[in-house]
């Protein structure tokens, strides 16, 4: 994976020369967010950059005061909104991440590290769940982008 990431990087760097900075720029905005819109399909299908699915949720008891039982929901269901998962682009690079103190609670779960459910609670260790990576579709989604950039650009 990281072989073909430094192709398409070399592939794509003479043609990215040509372009001037402000076609980079648009260029750089359109990949983003495709990119975003990639990842937050991926955390709704709740998988790993692999293909994997990621690890359930820990067993906890669902019944409240009154009895009643909470409705499960699915992870990560407001992290992948656009508000949290931010795209960041100009000339020279793009990025796809999380910011704040969101950022945290990503970190967590990406690397699978200890952290607190809540104040004053225990440390956990969270299990690993991959929220971002480049997977083989996602290579290909950023060089068919350049490409259609390119042929647009040079109509």
């Amino acid at each position: 994976m990281t072989n073909r990431l430094e192709t398409l990087e070399d592939w794509a760097a003479g043609l990215l020369g040509q372009l001037e900075p402000a076609s980079r720029n648009k260029l750089a905005r359109s990949i983003g967010q495709s990119l975003r819109r990639s990842q937050q399909q991926r955390i709704i299908a709740q998988r790993n950059p692999d293909g994997s699915k990621y690890a359930p949720r820990k067993q906890r008891n669902l019944r409240g005061k009154e009895g009643r039982v909470k409705r499960k929901v699915q992870m990560f269901q407001k992290l992948r909104t656009a508000s949290f998962l931010k795209v960041q682009g100009d000339g020279n690079a793009i990025s796809v991440g999380f910011a704040g103190r969101i950022a945290r609670i990503a970190r967590v779960h990406q690397y699978g590290l200890k952290d607190r459910a809540e104040r004053g609670a225990p440390d956990v260790r969270y299990d690993q769940r991959q929220l971002l990576g480049l997977t083989e579709a996602d290579l290909d989604l950023i060089r068919d982008g350049l490409l259609a950039h390119l042929i647009h650009h040079e109509s």
